[in-house]
C-alpha cells in the first residue's frame, strides 16, 4: 500500500471522528459505560472495605455455613454478568445501529 493510499484512509478515518454523528456516538457510549463502571467499582469498593474493616459484619451467618461476605463476594459475580448482559443488549439497541451507519458512511468514503 502506497503512503498516498493510506493517506486517504486516515483522511478518511480523521474526517468521520468530526462528524457530529460520531460525536454524538462517542456521548451516547460514555454516558452508558462511565456511570456504569463507577456504579460497579462503588460496588466492588464497597465489597473490599467492608471485608477491610467490618470482618465482623462479613463474617455474620445468613443460613448455616453461608455468610454475608460471601453473598457479597457471589454478588460480584452476579453484578458482573448482569452488567455484561445489560450492556450488550443496550449496544444492540442503541449504540449499534449508530456505528453501522458511520460504517456505511467510512465504507463508501474509501471505496472512492
Amino acid at each position: 500500500m502506497s503512503n498516498d493510499a493510506r493517506t486517504q484512509h486516515e483522511d478518511a478515518y480523521l474526517a468521520l471522528q468530526s462528524t457530529e454523528e460520531f460525536q454524538a456516538l462517542r456521548k451516547k457510549f460514555r454516558g452508558f459505560v462511565f456511570p456504569m463502571t463507577g456504579f460497579f467499582l462503588a460496588w466492588y469498593f464497597l465489597y473490599v472495605l467492608l471485608s477491610i474493616f467490618a470482618p465482623g459484619f462479613m463474617g455474620q451467618r445468613v443460613a448455616g455455613t453461608i455468610t454475608v461476605g460471601l453473598l457479597f463476594g457471589l454478588g460480584q459475580f452476579v453484578t458482573t454478568f448482569a452488567i455484561t448482559i445489560i450492556y450488550a443488549r443496550w449496544a444492540n439497541r442503541e449504540l449499534d445501529p449508530m456505528a453501522e451507519q458511520l460504517g456505511a458512511r467510512l465504507d463508501g468514503a474509501k471505496e472512492n
